[in-house]
């Protein structure tokens, strides 16, 4: 992540700053710039998204979103892939999709880049974690790993071709290997 020389901020002013491309987030008080995602990163996040919602959507079981802004516990973070139980799902006047989510997901997914500090998108998933996220994975696709990070649980290292991927109960539908992750890459 590319850490932008801006004086420390409160939460409420970062949040009435314009947004920027790629996303920027804000951590202790400091905006820091997520790294443009790259074609790898890309692909991955838009199957996880398709997949998940195939498996969780029309059951109105949860909802998978890509790059959605959630503030909560100090913190306003964009993950890569957020997804949220179906009753969770913030929602306007109207009964649509709100725009604002001030509540971490239930599961969320970062997607980690040659420029992104392990550490940092390890600190984003701990902080869901300790605000009700029932499971984090961090996919690190330069060495074809995923760190699965249960709540309440140690950490779970995969990598190889391994059995199924643990995820959340409310999305036991969803299957995946690590080798459908990694063929995902594949043309």
């Amino acid at each position: 992540m590319v850490q932008v020389p801006t004086p420390t901020l409160t939460l409420e002013a970062f949040l009435q700053l314009p947004e920027t491309k790629p996303a920027s987030e804000y951590i202790d008080g400091q905006v820091i710039q997520k790294p443009m995602p790259q074609g790898k990163h890309s692909k991955l996040q838009g199957k996880l998204v398709t997949v998940i919602n195939q498996a969780v959507e029309a059951p109105k079981l949860a909802l998978a979103f890509p790059e959605l802004r959630w503030t909560f516990g100090g913190r306003s973070i964009v993950p890569d892939v957020s997804v949220f139980v179906w009753n969770h799902i913030p929602t306007d006047e109207q009964g649509n999709v709100a725009n604002v989510f001030p509540i971490c997901p239930d599961w969320a997914i970062a997607i980690l880049s040659r420029e992104h500090r392990f550490t940092q998108v390890t600190n984003n998933l701990l902080h869901g974690l300790q605000h009700g996220c029932q499971m984090g994975w961090l996919i690190d696709p330069e060495e074809a790993a995923i760190v699965v990070y249960p709540a309440g649980q140690q950490p779970e290292f995969f990598e190889g071709d391994r059995d199924l991927l643990p995820v959340p109960a409310f999305a036991a539908a969803v299957h995946l290997t690590l080798s459908d992750v990694w063929g995902w890459l594949k043309l």
